[in-house]
């Protein structure tokens, strides 16, 4: 049964049990309910309760039960059997009778009713039911009543007190009360989902649902929670929510039961799964085992689940060969007899260099290269080059699996000795024009930067360049040095020249062919012959024109008219004003060349002898460089006044205005297509070991296509390769654009790529808040002061988080720091290939972070994987030593240490470095990714 009796919890109550309390109120008659014995419905003898005065009227009889405690239930259940005599078999009974009686309860907190007490005539009861009878009995048989019992079932709630009183009125029936059991419902204690519910009662309504919080058996955990049921009014559990399952090490039995895992089995994790063998090399000794331990020798890689066999490390590899080549060395090996069970098996390359006696040797220069890789190689096979010559190295072969890493031995490896013969040196970077006169050029060059050896000396190969044609005879010049001057040359004549370094060896390659020129008779004659030695170029810059060669003819306004001159004209509504003087747009007609546009800067009048020279030094410059975002030099008119430089034309003028003028108007990719073209000026300018010292977006000019071209070369210096580290130190005085100036060239005047670098990621604020002044309306002593305490400029409106990102690597405080030009172009590059990554809005100031290119960490909005972080920092060799030893995600690399990066076959000391330093720059990252710095 789901319900439960009251009153000693017996299943009935008959009447005469429990002492009722009968009573008449009718102040006509006396009579009322009386204790008779009666038959059951199966003729079995009971007492019962009767009453039968239908043929009196007004009948009002009661019978009121004793005290019946609530215990809890909020609603009580009435379940009542009983017989009525049916009014139409009585002769002659009055229109009184009835076959119905009411049903009535009192609610109290104590007992209030005894014998001989008047309470139940005087209570205030609250009607439950009138009780009909479905059947009503009429025949005799056997000389007594052969009855038909009715049982009904009545409920009442909510009750609150203590308990109550039941009461019975008949009012006319001849009736018999046979037994009544009063009761409550109740859903029973169960164990459902693996969770155990209370014993609970139904609620104070039939359509009450009240909810059991359940709890987990012994052994099990929550799946979801809150766990729970709801019991109905009938006493029946439904709607179950949330459940638990068994614990790891624990399976689940006959149903509702976990049972522990026994010896040589395991659960790896909580559910309803079975307890499983031990896999192979493997075991578990006691019960509820959540993991077999792999036994001695043997074991699992990071990564690799419970129900994996346990392995063992690979034996070393077997039969090197070397093949050495000058400077190179190829490897071959045989694979290990004993791979550990396991199909992982790679390759990892150890370098050292040893001294004569082997006693002595230290890891390899981080300069070596290892093809395809130096770890993780999975073919038994390697390439080895730039070593150096006449050196003794040691290479190990070590074999390893994924669970090299778990074994406290080292891995297993082949060693072998190798001795590199003689190489000749690399190849001479570039060549300078130091001078040159009408018969002869003079030349240097920085050392290869390779020289395997010493450099016994070198050769100069030149011949004239005539027609745009090279001819075919060559002349070769010994030097010595790395300083040359080629005479016997002829006036006004252009040379193409080449020169290679000797070592022991033998000769290098010649390096790539330069034009250079000698001046002409004019130009001999004028003092500019020191002033420009012109002009250098790559062999891919064609012949730069003196100008002062072509009869010219200048018109600018009424006032600039210089007779005489053909083929060059100015177009009056383009003059403007430049430091030395006027710029003007013209055109320029050459012999047998088509007429082009030029913009054409003069020397204003009344110039000092030193701004004469400050001019033309920038067109001696200038006349050096070939480059699509460079401007490129048309000639220099040095014959007539004013003195005269002529560039190509620009349609659209200074950057910073193009910008201002068309604000909003060019779309994310367009503005990153602008500073790409700019990044790329800048890196040939570097690679030509210039420095410009004045890179502004006023400095950059734009024309009709929006191609963005590097120019004034006003300050620009050449730095010198003799020192690791090419500087250029100004003199005293003159001005500094300092918003646009690193710190170090502010405090010390020290310029460098560096300090362009600097400039560049200002030059990029510029572009991408459409020329908005840097810095605003700040004095420069106040930006200056900002600078020292770590405030960088906030990224302009709608600036992408990727490339406000590269400004703030730019402004690294430390200039070793900061991003070179090629590094910053191959970021751009992959920008404009994924235009996805400009989506990411930055918003909120930060203060710089650790670079992010080349000996940096990857910016998350650029890069998603471990594999793009290792290319960034070009560490790409170590890709499959991260991913097998389970290090597959940015935030489980940041949690690495030098212990780890051991681990996992990170072994030269200089990779270390560059990992470690790229973790700690990425750590930096994530805690300051919801941080800024405010200038105050």
């Amino acid at each position: 049964m789901k319900g439960r009796n009251l009153s000693e919890f017996r299943p009935w109550f008959h009447i005469g049990s429990i002492k009722w309390t009968s009573s008449d109120i009718s102040h006509l008659y006396s009579t009322s309910w009386e204790e008779v014995s009666g038959y059951d419905e199966n003729l079995n003898t009971i007492r019962t309760y009767q009453v039968c005065n239908v043929f009196e009227s007004n009948q009002n009889n009661w019978l009121l039960t004793t005290f019946i405690a609530r215990r809890g239930a909020q609603r009580i259940y009435v379940e009542m059997r009983f017989t009525v005599r049916d009014c139409s078999s009585i002769p002659r009974v009055p229109g009184s009778c009835k076959e119905t009686f009411n049903l009535y309860y009192y609610e109290t907190d104590s007992v209030i009713a005894t014998k001989g007490t008047a309470f139940w005539m005087e209570a205030p009861y609250l009607k439950v039911d009138t009780i009909a009878a479905d059947e009503s009995f009429s025949q005799v048989d056997f000389g007594g009543r052969l009855m038909k019992v009715n049982t009904e079932v009545r409920s009442f709630g909510p009750l609150s007190k203590n308990g109550f009183y039941l009461a019975f009125q008949d009012y006319g029936a001849c009736m018999s009360l046979l037994s009544v059991r009063v009761f409550y419902k109740k859903c029973p204690s169960v164990v459902q989902n693996f969770a155990i519910f209370p014993e609970t009662m139904t609620g104070a309504e039939s359509t009450s649902l009240v909810i059991a919080r359940g709890m987990c058996i012994p052994n099990s955990e929550e799946v979801d929670v809150p766990i729970k049921l709801y019991c109905n009014g009938d006493g029946d559990w439904m709607v179950p929510i949330g459940s638990c399952t068994c614990k790891a090490g624990f399976e689940p039995d006959n149903g509702n039961v976990c049972r522990a895992c026994p010896p040589g089995t395991f659960k790896s994790s909580q559910g309803t799964g079975l307890c499983l063998q031990c896999p192979s090399n493997s075991r578990s000794t006691s019960e509820a085992a959540t993991i077999c331990v792999c036994r001695n020798g043997y074991y699992r890689a990071d990564g690799e689940q419970p129900d994996m066999p346990c392995t063992s490390v690979p034996s070393g590899p077997r039969n090197v060969i070397s093949i050495v080549n000058e400077t190179s060395v190829t490897l071959e090996w045989h694979s290990p007899r004993e791979t550990g069970g396991r199909d992982d098996v790679v390759y990892n390359i150890i370098c050292k260099k040893c001294q004569a006696d082997r006693r002595s040797c230290s890891h390899c220069d981080d300069n070596v290269e290892f093809q395809p890789r130096q770890l993780g190689l999975t073919e038994s096979r390697v390439f080895i080059s730039n070593l150096l010559a006449h050196t003794i190295y040691t290479f190990e072969i070590q074999a390893v699996n994924g669970v090299t890493n778990k074994s406290p031995y080292p891995a297993q490896h082949v060693s072998i000795d190798i001795t590199t013969n003689q190489a000749a040196p690399s190849i001479v970077p570039i060549m300078h024009q130091v001078s040159s006169t009408m018969k002869s050029i003079t030349l240097s060059w920085p050392q290869p930067e390779q020289p395997n050896g010493i450099i016994l000396d070198y050769e100069l190969l030149y011949y004239e360049k005539v027609r745009c044609v090279f001819a075919v005879n060559s002349t070769q010049v010994r030097s010595q040095t790395n300083t040359a001057r080629v005479d016997g040359l002829r006036p006004g004549t252009m040379y193409v020249m080449q020169v290679r370094a000797r070592t022991v060896a033998g000769f290098g390659k010649y390096s790539s062919k330069m034009c250079f020129q000698t001046l002409t008779d004019d130009d001999y004659k004028s003092e500019l012959r020191e002033q420009l030695p012109l002009i250098a170029g790559s062999a891919a810059a064609g012949v730069v024109f003196i100008v002062s060669l072509v009869a010219i003819s200048i018109v600018c306004k009424a006032s600039l008219f210089f007779d005489g001159f053909k083929g060059l004209s100015l177009i009056p509504p383009l003059c403007a004003s430049g430091e030395f003087g006027e710029v003007y747009k013209g055109r320029l007609k050459l012999p047998g060349k088509r007429e082009i546009y030029v913009a054409i800067k003069t020397l204003k009048a009344g110039y000092s002898e030193k701004q004469r020279r400050d001019f033309l030094s920038e067109a001696s410059i200038m006349g050096q460089f070939d480059h699509p975002n460079i401007i490129r030099l048309e000639g220099v008119v040095t014959k007539s006044r004013p003195v005269m430089i002529v560039t190509e034309f620009m349609e659209n003028g200074a950057l910073d205005s193009f910008l201002r003028q068309n604000d909003g108007q060019f779309t994310g990719i367009q503005l990153v297509g602008m500073l790409r073209g700019i990044a790329a000026g800048m890196k040939y300018l570097s690679e030509m070991n210039y420095v410009h010292r004045d890179l502004a977006a006023r400095n950059i000019l734009v024309n009709s296509n929006l191609v963005c071209k590097v120019s004034d070369f006003g300050l620009s210096r050449y730095l010198q390769e003799d020192t690791s580290d090419p500087t250029y130190t100004s003199s005293l005085g003159g001005k500094i654009p300092v918003r646009w100036t690193s710190p170090e060239a502010i405090a010390y005047r020290k310029f460098t790529s560096a300090s362009d670098v600097w400039s560049y990621g200002i030059v990029m604020w510029e572009v991408m808040s459409f020329g908005e002044r840097p810095y605003w309306d700040m004095s420069n002593q106040d930006v200056i002061n900002a600078i020292e305490q770590d405030y960088r400029l906030p990224p302009p409106m709608d600036c992408p988080t990727a490339l406000h990102q590269l400004m703030l690597d730019c402004w690294q405080k430390d200039r070793n720091a900061r991003p070179r030009f090629t590094d910053i172009v191959n970021t751009l590059d992959k920008l404009i290939r994924n235009p996805t990554s400009l989506k990411a809005v930055a918003s909120i100031p930060t203060i710089p972070s650790q670079p992010l290119l080349d000996r940096s960490i990857p910016d998350f909005t650029t890069f998603s994987s471990v594999e793009d972080w290792l290319a960034a920092v070009k560490m790409s060799q170590y890709r499959d030593n991260f991913l097998n030893s389970g290090f597959t995600s940015l935030q489980l690399v940041t949690q690495m240490t030098s212990e780890d990066l051991l681990r996992i076959g990170v072994t030269l000391a200089g990779h270390q470095k560059k990992i470690l330093n790229s973790i700690q720059s990425m750590h930096l990252q994530m805690s300051q990714c919801q941080t800024g710095t405010v200038l105050a």
